[in-house]
């Protein structure tokens, strides 16, 4: 095989490559955006429709942590059941969690009857500079601190951020993976409203 046609055949595998990743990271992008909550809702209803006897069994219970709160007392997740709960997961390097931050301000500063639990990843951040960037910011909702990882490991966050929406009886309704908008926040506040 001469030379030239060895530079087209590479030139087309590599074109044919291109346009095959391109199509992969277009098709993955549009299912993992922000704005696509998860909905569990239906799920959830179904599972808690005596009418339903399949699914009767299905617990959508959100699992239980022990973090600290800022004065360093143990606090759970449970404890809050109850009220629904916004539970972000953020770290003070992570640009996306420092991006979203103010509209958790806004929206626990118009919900009082919402617990927002904005629990810092401590094991993989400092928390100094966590509690640095809350005040410099003059953030006033709740800050949580998971010194040991267990939030993380029990919600499987590996990125950040992370936020999951759980209502007064402590079921899990919807989550998101990165940064929301005010707009997305809004939906799943209403959801479990």
């Amino acid at each position: 095989m001469n030379t030239k046609m060895k530079i087209i055949i590479s030139i087309a595998i590599f074109v044919v490559a291109f346009v095959g990743v391109l199509l992969l990271y277009n098709n993955l992008s549009s299912n993992f955006e922000p704005d696509n909550l998860a909905d569990t809702t239906s799920q959830s209803t179904d599972a808690k429709n005596d009418n339903n006897k399949n699914d009767e069994n299905v617990d959508y219970s959100a699992p239980d942590f022990v973090v600290e709160n800022e004065n360093g007392s143990e606090v759970t997740l449970s404890g809050f059941f109850g009220k629904p709960i916004v539970l972000n997961m953020w770290a003070s390097w992570c640009s996306p969690c420092k991006q979203e931050m103010p509209f958790f301000e806004e929206a626990y500063k118009e919900n009082e009857d919402i617990q927002f639990m904005m629990v810092n990843m401590t094991s993989g951040d400092s928390k100094g500079d966590a509690k640095k960037l809350i005040e410099e910011q003059g953030y006033t909702f709740p800050v949580f601190y998971d010194t040991d990882g267990m939030a993380a490991s029990v919600y499987g966050a590996s990125s950040l951020p992370m936020t999951i929406f759980i209502d007064e009886n402590g079921d899990l309704v919807t989550y998101a993976v990165g940064a929301l908008n005010k707009e997305q926040l809004q939906q799943g506040i209403d959801m479990i409203k």
